[in-house]
């Protein structure tokens, strides 16, 4: 078993004591204890992340093999329940603020992309009763919003399961994006009012929405196009209609499903637009991967707390894997080149190549006094 995490000694490099503390007392929560800390809490809750732990027992059994400080595994699960998850989620837009970086890639685009969905995380009703769901299943959901540019978080707002998704998008809108969303953001009201307020967007409408006075676009049809139509309606029917007229491009995916998006983008061609929402798939592929690689299924506690707290934590995870990753990836020749999801296995296994090691350590030291002395 390994001697410790690799990932431990860079969070702190990245996130400081004080600023914890800072973090911590702007929340309003008094931190008593002096063995355990909420910045120990938070070490804790990473190294669950990243080395998958599958309980309160297991991580207290196993933190010293981390180069955790040892607690009883009943006062770690007391400090989950205990510290407010809050403070888990202003760390974690912290580092998306410190860590956001532009990539050297551009896209063809107005706009950048902000991909928005969410995700579920279900467990049987006894084990979080404030959080029903269906039937006998009680359930999470994280709602996050994705940059395409360089896959990583921009905001993410947590909600119980049974909340729906249309409303929750409201508090992840920037106007200095372009919206792509799934079917379930896509109420008329909605885009009338994105139009009117210069909210860019794209948006998958559901099958039954009625065209109203449509209008064929002006454009070059070219013989591989997956572009079946391009037009300007209102949507809806009488009872329930769209006050503006909007745009529509109905197209073919690479199953040969029919697609259709409405949107506001009008200097673009519908080609484009069909890129631009077959773009969206990259967050489901962000959902995926953290399910699959930092333990966000394994709920360990039973309160808001102890469940958002860890599931922050995880995303403070992969913001910084995916910063570490973009930061050193670049220049290496073809057969040493990894994928992000090999760097970060080896990463978390203190695997990685000499070369991107060597890389590692000179974008700490490069970029680690300026992001200490950072200022939200």
């Amino acid at each position: 078993m390994k001697k410790f995490n690799t990932i431990l000694p860079i969070l702190q490099t990245v996130l400081t004591p004080e600023e914890v503390e800072s973090i911590v007392k702007a929340i309003g929560y008094v931190d008593k204890a002096r063995k355990f800390t909420v910045y120990q809490l938070l070490h804790y809750w990473v190294a669950a992340a990243s080395e998958e732990w599958s309980g309160y027992r297991f991580g207290a059994d196993h933190a010293a093999c981390n180069g955790l400080s040892q607690v009883h595994y009943s006062c770690f699960s007391g400090k989950a329940a205990d510290v407010p998850f809050a403070v888990f989620k202003e760390l974690f837009h912290l580092l998306v603020r410190k860590c956001n970086r532009e990539t050297r890639r551009k896209l063809a685009f107005p706009k950048e992309l902000l991909l928005i969905d969410s995700t579920t995380m279900t467990v049987g009703k006894t084990r979080l009763p404030w959080a029903p769901y269906h039937g006998e299943r009680a359930a999470v959901k994280l709602h996050v919003a994705l940059r395409a540019q360089n896959g990583q978080p921009l905001g993410v707002t947590e909600t119980i399961g049974a909340r729906h998704d249309g409303p929750v998008c409201e508090s992840l809108e920037n106007p200095d994006f372009i919206m792509v969303m799934d079917r379930a953001y896509g109420k008329l009201e909605r885009l009338d009012r994105y139009k009117q307020d210069g909210q860019s967007f794209v948006i998958r409408l559901r099958d039954h929405v009625h065209f109203e006075k449509p209008y064929a676009l002006r454009r070059q049809v070219t013989t591989d196009s997956p572009v079946i139509r391009d037009i300007t309606c209102q949507l809806g029917t009488p009872q329930c209609r769209s006050k503006h007229r909007h745009r529509v491009v109905i197209f073919r995916d690479f199953e040969g499903r029919e697609i259709r998006v409405v949107t506001d983008l009008l200097g673009i061609t519908a080609e484009q637009i069909a890129l631009i929402y077959k773009a969206r798939w990259q967050i489901e592929v962000f959902f995926r991967w953290i399910k699959q690689h930092l333990n966000i299924p394994t709920l360990f506690g039973t309160t808001e707390n102890a469940v958002y707290g860890q599931l922050f934590s995880a995303l403070i995870v992969f913001v910084l894997l995916k910063w570490l990753f973009d930061g050193t990836k670049h220049g290496f020749p073809r057969h040493a080149n990894l994928s992000f999801v090999r760097f970060a296995r080896l990463l978390l296994l203190d695997r990685l190549p000499v070369e991107w090691m060597i890389r590692l350590h000179r974008l700490i030291v490069d970029y680690g006094s300026i992001l200490v002395t950072y200022s939200g």
